[in-house]
């Protein structure tokens, strides 16, 4: 993700404090505290869900294990690395502003053997469990096994996730909805791609895979003008990733990072990606290099503004929509939508149910500029369960 690391001083380490006495208010005693460190108050209030007053006694950070290569170009597993080093930072924020037990756990699935020595009657889940490339539905199968074994986890539950998986099954609720979403179409083989089974698209289109998120399977030949390019694109697509492909309606305009979190729910800063520096219009788009390379022009070209430079009038819209989408989906925890403004349409892309955490993503970005250290994101996230 984008470098825009931030030194924790003094006083954010002390705001951090603050806030998880804030934002966890106490109530009943914890049972297991860190060496050196005073028994703390339990801050998730046992009345709220009838836990006992000893719980939690930690919290287990899980996150997916890396165990080979999977499907896709080899530099995209830099999006699967970044979940193991978001998760041994939220260990430390956990370690030095909580009293908890705190674990860290990498697991593949099946993750009931990883988790029998932490009963869900003692633990919290900090859930960073991600399918790996290729293989997207693996994390809403590790969501509904915490359901199922009755662990309280950071984040959304397994039916949200296993819905944002099928980008096109979530453009089709959110339709169903009156959420507008550009127009589009599966395909499952190139051979499917005719000018009949275009079924109204016309072209310029965007082609991406249907179930990847953190823009893998996207690079400059993702926007297609012609049928030949567009049933080069969906066999490369179908071919590489081994799902189909999602074919939609290009949409010339602004695109928005919306984060939303929250009980009560709350809107942070938006944040644009500026294409100003792009003056091929098909162009403008967020590739995989421009999520992941630092190097690359996509990267350079790309930058982000938050908070956005937007009208009163546009800004509502915006976080309008996003609401209507969390609503929608039963979304909980925090997510992020992405969406595009032209003229004065707002139309969804996607959403992303427990995005990115780490420390130079959008979602830190956002929760920055609305005043929290990363610290602070984290413990406030915690609060939510």
């Amino acid at each position: 993700m984008r470098s825009e690391e931030k030194t924790t001083t003094p006083n954010e380490t002390q705001d951090a404090h603050s806030l998880a006495k804030e934002s966890l208010p106490g109530l009943g005693h914890v049972g297991a505290t860190h060496p050196g460190r005073s028994p703390a108050r339990d801050p998730y209030g046992s009345a709220r869900r009838g836990a006992q007053a000893s719980f939690p006694r930690g919290v287990v950070v899980l996150y997916s294990q890396i165990e080979g290569p999977g499907t896709g170009e080899p530099d995209e597993i830099e999006a699967d690395i970044e979940t193991e080093t978001t998760a041994r930072g939220v260990v430390q924020v956990l370690q030095e502003h909580t009293p908890y037990e705190v674990h860290l756990l990498p697991a593949s699935l099946p993750i009931e053997p990883r988790l029998a020595p932490f009963p869900p009657q003692d633990y919290l889940v900090f859930n960073l469990f991600e399918g790996l490339t290729g293989q997207s539905s693996d994390e809403a199968c590790a969501a509904f096994t915490l359901q199922a074994l009755g662990y309280h986890f950071t984040g959304a539950r397994g039916h949200v996730l296993k819905l944002a998986d099928s980008k096109a099954e979530t453009a089709r609720v959110l339709a169903n909805k009156g959420i507008l979403t550009p127009p589009g179409r599966l395909f499952r083989h190139p051979d499917e791609v005719t000018a009949s089974g275009l079924q109204g698209l016309s072209f310029p289109l965007f082609v991406k895979p249907v179930a990847e998120d953190g823009s893998v399977g996207i690079d400059q030949h993702a926007v297609v003008t012609d049928l030949d390019s567009l049933r080069n694109r969906v066999a490369h697509v179908v071919e590489l990733y081994r799902e189909p492909a999602l074919v939609s309606a290009f949409i010339d305009g602004r695109e928005f990072n919306v984060a939303v979190w929250g009980d009560p729910l709350e809107v942070l800063p938006l944040s644009e990606i500026d294409f100003g520096a792009i003056a091929d219009p098909h162009a403008r788009i967020v590739s995989f290099a421009g999520k992941w390379d630092q190097t690359s022009l996509d990267y350079i070209h790309t930058p982000v503004v938050c908070p956005a430079q937007v009208s009163d009038s546009l800004a509502a819209r915006i976080r309008h929509t996003a609401l209507a989408v969390w609503t929608a989906l039963d979304c909980s925890g925090y997510a992020r939508v992405d969406l595009r403004s032209q003229g004065q349409e707002v139309y969804v892309l996607e959403l992303n149910p427990n995005p990115s955490l780490a420390p130079d993503a959008g979602f830190a970005r956002s929760a920055r500029v609305a005043g929290l250290d990363y610290a602070q994101m984290i413990l406030k996230i915690v609060s939510f369960i």
